[in-house]
């Protein structure tokens, strides 16, 4: 009998193809199989791990904080110029640990171009307020929704659950679901989780 691709060894199971399928459960908010599926493309293909932001993501809605920020420390080494992986670093240890914690852990970041990225890490170092970030992004929509997203999830860390609420809703609005791409998944995943839907 030949092996269905479940029973197949891990060697023997495409990188692309398990990727695929963590992405996809974790786009129906199935978090620990998404989780464990990125942790099985590892062991498939482990010079990959340090791309693997997505994999970090996951492992913080599955709970598993501590691997979460190992993550995106990895990350840190092949992409040091983003903040949206400083800003999940922090998310991780505030998870762990606190708010006050994660600022004191907050990695180092390059220059991010992207509007109002540099104003989103500010506001985790504590330099800037939210509402800072919100009118630094201007009417720009995809500048809007990444202000949205991480001032909801700044929110959050802090235990502000009515304004998280309030900035995850309105990112994870249909109008930014091309601006927003992977990150607007994450949003609607979020807003699932915060209302229990």
């Amino acid at each position: 009998m030949l092996a269905t691709p479940l029973e197949a060894p891990l060697a023997a199971q495409e990188p692309r193809a398990i990727l695929d399928r963590a992405v996809a459960d974790f786009e129906r908010g199935r978090i620990d199989e998404s989780a464990a599926g990125f942790d099985r493309l590892v062991d498939v293909s482990p010079s990959i791990a340090p791309q693997l932001w997505q994999r970090g993501i996951a492992q913080y809605y599955a709970g598993r904080y501590a691997d979460c920020r190992a993550q995106f420390e990895l990350h840190l080494t092949v992409n040091p110029a983003d903040v949206e992986n400083a800003a999940w670093h922090f998310l991780c240890v505030a998870r762990a640990e606190s708010a006050v914690a994660a600022r004191a852990a907050l990695l180092p970041v390059g220059p991010d171009g992207r509007v109002p990225m540099r104003q989103i890490y500010e506001m985790f170092r504590g330099d800037l307020t939210p509402e800072q970030v919100l009118e630094a992004a201007g009417p720009r929509a995809s500048a809007q929704f990444y202000a949205q997203l991480y001032v909801g999830l700044y929110f959050e860390a802090f235990g502000d659950e009515r304004r998280a609420l309030e900035h995850i809703t309105a990112a994870a609005a249909d109008q930014f679901a091309i601006e927003g791409g992977y990150m607007h998944t994450v949003a609607k995943v979020h807003l699932g989780i915060l209302t229990g839907s």
